[in-house]
């Protein structure tokens, strides 16, 4: 597996496995599934509701703890110095394990300087690895790389052919902050699965379109973390090192780019809201 340097120097898998949207229910089988075909990074968050499932899951698959790249996110309900701390141990405890690989701050909403100097403090402890932000617009980024003692190690947000971001991209490198896509099939929207360009493409590599979206962000070193219920699709997302695509093929999916979000802005004030009023626990 490829992997991303840090800027601690912490080496992270380019391709991991999304429980965003994995039920409870579920999550125990999916987690099991992806460890079996090789996935070794796996990406889960308090809001997801699947920690426990997810730690059950490393738990039981006899795979040592050390091999396995370990990445949650503290909610906005949790924010702030203290609270922050104790919701970090309390997803510890769920995951069943001593430390995270990689801890997040999940969206840039409340006293997120506050949760910041808990993960420092996390980190510092060897309770995580590395630690980072999610969902930070450059504008909340910059503001507070500039501003904190352990400048973020990854950012990860919405990144997909649709929406590149290679400007935010550009500001993060400026810190030596990682960019990690959440949604790298856009879930489909767009028709993603069906565009002409991608599946054009993918004829020519013997791939499908989904790789080939795949394959285009890792080209451009962004951490992905595709996710499916499905163990063959999951097969499938890894099946993406074994070719590489042409400079031609990545100008026609550079022209693909959008440049907005095909799901939501932190400037809408009633989606903030609805983020305010969100409970993980």
């Amino acid at each position: 597996m490829e992997t991303e340097k840090l800027h601690n120097g912490v080496e992270m898998p380019i391709l991991g496995y999304g429980v965003y949207q994995v039920t409870p229910e579920e999550c125990e089988r999916c987690v099991a599934d992806a460890l079996s075909v090789g996935y070794r990074s796996i990406d889960t968050a308090q809001a997801y509701f699947n920690e426990q499932q997810v730690g059950d899951a490393i738990c039981k698959s006899g795979i040592a703890r050390e091999e396995i790249f370990l990445t949650t996110k503290v909610w906005i309900t949790n924010a702030g110095e203290e609270r922050a701390a104790r919701s970090i141990d309390e997803s510890l405890r769920k995951l069943q394990t001593d430390y995270v690989d990689l801890l997040l701050i999940h969206q840039p909403f409340g006293d997120y300087y506050g949760t910041w100097r808990a993960m420092e403090a996390t980190y510092k402890a060897g309770k995580a690895r590395a630690i980072g932000v999610s969902n930070f617009y450059p504008d909340r980024f910059i503001d507070l790389a500039e501003h904190v003692e352990i400048k973020p190690m990854v950012n990860q947000v919405e990144t997909h052919v649709f929406n590149q971001q290679r400007k935010a991209q550009e500001i993060m490198e400026r810190y030596g902050t990682r960019i990690m896509s959440w949604g790298p099939f856009a879930e489909g929207r767009n028709n993603l699965f069906t565009n002409p360009v991608l599946v054009g493409i993918g004829k020519k590599y013997g791939k499908s379109s989904a790789q080939v979206a795949l394959r285009y962000l890792i080209q451009r070193d962004v951490i992905v973390i595709p996710k499916s219920t499905h163990i063959e699709r999951m097969r499938q997302n890894m099946e993406v090192f074994d070719f590489a695509l042409a400079d031609d093929d990545m100008a026609a999916i550079a022209a693909l780019d959008g440049g907005k979000s095909l799901f939501f802005s932190h400037y809408d004030p009633e989606f903030v809201n609805y983020l305010l009023t969100f409970k993980a626990d």
